[in-house]
């Protein structure tokens, strides 16, 4: 290949025209990237939320709405003194500036108090360990009440003045009372209470007069028919009359021998 050769085809139409092509593809690329993406994503554009808090949750959409926004709902809490579904939280807060395709997420107030399920504290756990626990999973505990038991220990659980037992569910805003010992008694002594003192009355019972009955075993000589043998001298029998004697006996003559 000469030198002349390579400059001929060097500076020719074909390869120039090719790359003015991609240079001017580069070029349309990058303004497209540039001012595409700002239109996407709206640059400079920003609108000021709206403060929508204690409202209710029909007045706050339809406020978003005219404001070019979308609200969703993503938890509910509860707070006595305000009405159901009003709005207890946004973010972002009013008075924030956002793009319009942003959403505002908000918290609704339910229309009860949730519930909990207590843990199982009774005769399982000290005062400080109830307490601890109790208030991590949100409950309100009020003061102790105290009872005789072992020191700190607790005995029972009162919501709303009632005893509750472990794994039922009370309200998330009740008062948590811990029954607990007030140290009068041993921790050897597993029970709660003091028995009662109870009245006896002493009543009298009549018993039944018993009898004794004395029993003789007489054996009873008996024939060969079966009859009583009485003995003699026995009231009813008559006396043996005496055998008769041979000599009182009179003998049949003895008829005469012939004389031969």
């Amino acid at each position: 290949m000469t030198t002349r050769y390579f400059f001929h085809k060097f500076f020719s139409t074909y390869i120039w025209g090719n790359v003015l092509a991609i240079a001017i593809i580069v070029v349309l690329l990058s303004l497209g990237v540039r001012y595409g993406i700002d239109y996407y994503t709206h640059h400079g554009e920003s609108i000021v939320v709206p403060n929508v808090l204690h409202k209710q949750f029909d007045d706050a959409r339809e406020i978003m709405e005219k404001a070019g926004l979308t609200m969703e709902v993503t938890d509910t809490g509860y707070v006595k003194n305000l009405p159901p579904d009003c709005i207890l939280e946004q973010t972002p807060i009013g008075g924030k500036r956002v793009k319009s395709t942003h959403v505002i997420y908000v918290t609704i107030n339910a229309a009860s108090a949730p519930t909990l399920e207590i843990p199982d504290l009774i005769d399982n756990s000290s005062l400080r360990e109830a307490q601890a626990k109790l208030l991590s999973m949100g409950f309100k505990v009020g003061e102790p009440e105290y009872i005789p038991g072992e020191k700190d220990w607790v005995y029972g659980i009162i919501v709303n003045g009632k005893h509750v037992q472990s794994g039922a569910r009370v309200p998330a805003d009740a008062v948590i009372i811990l029954q607990v010992g007030d140290g009068t008694r041993a921790a050897s002594d597993t029970s709660m209470f003091d028995e009662p003192d109870y009245e006896y009355e002493e009543v009298e019972v009549e018993e039944e007069p018993q009898y004794e009955e004395d029993y003789e075993m007489v054996e009873v000589p008996v024939d060969e028919n079966g009859n009583e043998i009485k003995p003699e001298g026995y009231p009813g029998r008559e006396p043996a009359s005496p055998p008769s004697s041979p000599a009182n006996t009179p003998s049949s003559p003895v008829p005469p021998k012939p004389a031969e």
